[in-house]
C-alpha cells in the first residue's frame, strides 16, 4: 500500500479510507500480510483519483467507477472529455479577457454583452465534457420517446450530444453541431453529422422520424429548427420544456426558493402552444422519476443533495447561464436548509412520490 500511495501520490489514509468505504480494495495480501493491489486495482485507483481531480465527490465516483456499462476504454474517454471541457473552457475564457483587456487598453467602452462573453461563448463546448459523467439514457423516459417515435425505421437525432436517447435496432442519423459533444460519442454509434438545427443537410421527407431530446432551449431559433425537422422527417418527436403554464416557475422548488434566476434564462423561449403549432403536435407530460438516471436540471427533486456537487451542476446549462453569483448563492443557500432541517420541512411531502412533473413535455407531431 506504501509502494502505490508513493506512484499514485496520494498518502496511505487515503488508501486506507478507500479500502474501508469499499471504493478501492486491495485484492491480494502479501506473505507478510500486507495489502497488495493487482493491475485491476491499479486501473480502479487511477479512475477514482482521476474523478476525484475533476472535483467529483466520492459518491458520483463510486457511481461511475461502478458503472457496469462502461468499460476501461469508456471510462478513458470520459476523463478525456472531461479534460478536454476545463481546458476548452479555459481558452475560451481566456480570449474573452485578452479581447477586453486590449480593448481597455486602447480606452474602449466595454459593453454589458462582451463582459459576460466570457461566460456565454461556446456553452455546448463549455459544458459538454461534463455530460457523460451524469447524463445518461433514462429507460422510463426512452420508453415514452420510443414509443412516440412508433415504427419508424431511419430516424435523425438533431442536438444529438453523446447520444442518450438514440433509439437501438434503427437505422439513426445524428447531427450535432459542438465538436466537444461529437467527440465523445461512443465507438458504434450512429453517424454524426456536424450542423444546426436551424439548416439540415438533408432533403425533403427524408427521415421516417426526426427527434430531438432536452436540446431545443440551446437552439438559435427554436421555431425554425423544429421546421425544419418538419421538413425532413414525417414524424417530429421533441422533449422540451413548458413555460406557458401560469407560475411555472413554482412547480420546482429549486426554481422557486433558490435560483428565481431561472425564468430569466428561459425568457425569450418560445411558448410549449407555439412550438406545437409550427408544427402541428400533440403535447405528452413527461414525469421524471424520483430516481431519474439522467441527470438534466430537474433530475435530483428528491435528492436535493446532489445539488451540492460541482459536477451534478456542470453538465447542465443552466448553472452556466445563471453565472457564478446566483449559482453560489443557491448552492450555499440549499446547503444551510438541508443541515438545519429547513428544506425537509418545506418539501418533506416529495418523499412519498415516485414520479414528478415538473413541466417536461413531448411533442409528437
Amino acid at each position: 500500500m506504501g509502494r502505490v500511495a508513493e506512484l499514485a501520490g496520494v498518502t496511505v489514509r487515503t488508501l486506507h479510507h478507500y479500502d474501508r468505504i469499499g471504493l478501492v480494495r486491495p485484492s491480494a495480501r502479501t506473505a507478510g500480510g500486507y495489502r497488495a493491489y493487482s493491475a485491476g486495482d491499479v486501473a480502479r485507483l487511477r479512475e477514482v483519483l482521476a474523478y476525484r481531480q475533476l472535483g467529483f465527490g466520492l459518491r458520483e465516483v463510486a457511481e461511475l467507477v461502478d458503472d457496469l456499462s462502461t468499460d476501461a476504454v469508456a471510462h478513458l474517454r470520459r476523463l478525456r472529455g472531461l479534460l478536454l471541457e476545463r481546458r476548452d473552457r479555459a481558452d475560451a475564457m481566456a480570449v474573452a479577457i485578452d479581447r477586453e483587456l486590449e480593448a481597455r487598453a486602447k480606452g474602449l467602452k466595454v459593453t454589458p454583452e462582451e463582459q459576460l462573453e466570457v461566460l456565454g461563448a461556446r456553452l455546448y463546448d463549455a459544458i459538454g465534457g461534463a455530460y457523460t459523467a451524469t447524463r445518461r439514457t433514462e429507460p422510463r423516459i426512452a420508453a415514452q420517446i420510443l414509443d412516440a417515435l412508433g415504427d419508424a425505421q431511419t430516424v435523425l437525432n438533431v442536438g444529438a450530444g453523446t447520444g442518450s436517447y438514440e433509439p437501438a435496432g434503427r437505422d439513426v442519423t445524428a447531427v450535432e453541431p459542438s465538436a466537444v459533444m461529437r467527440g465523445q460519442r461512443p465507438a458504434g454509434s450512429a453517424p454524426c453529422v456536424a450542423a444546426a438545427a436551424e439548416n439540415l443537410p438533408f432533403q425533403d421527407q427524408s427521415f421516417d422520424a426526426a427527434m430531438a431530446v432536452s436540446t431545443v432551449h440551446h437552439w438559435g431559433d427554436p421555431i425554425a429548427g423544429l421546421r425544419e425537422m418538419r421538413r425532413v422527417a414525417r414524424r417530429v418527436v421533441v422533449l422540451t420544456f413548458d413555460t406557458d403554464e401560469p407560475g411555472w416557475q413554482d412547480r420546482f422548488w429549486l426554481t422557486r426558493d433558490y435560483l428565481p434566476e431561472f425564468a430569466a434564462v428561459l425568457a425569450g423561449f418560445p411558448s410549449l402552444a407555439g412550438m406545437a403549432d409550427a408544427i402541428g403536435a400533440r403535447t405528452e407530460p413527461v414525469a421524471i422519476p424520483w430516481d431519474c438516471g439522467d441527470g438534466l436540471f430537474e433530475a435530483y427533486w428528491r435528492r436535493p443533495q446532489a445539488y451540492l456537487e460541482d459536477q451534478v451542476r456542470r453538465a447542465v446549462s443552466v448553472w452556466t447561464r445563471v453565472g457564478p453569483e446566483a449559482e453560489q448563492r443557491a448552492v450555499r443557500n440549499l446547503r444551510d436548509d438541508l443541515a438545519s432541517g429547513r428544506w425537509k420541512e418545506r418539501n418533506g411531502d416529495l418523499a412519498n412520490l415516485n414520479a414528478a412533473d415538473l413541466g417536461l413535455r413531448l411533442l409528437v407531431a
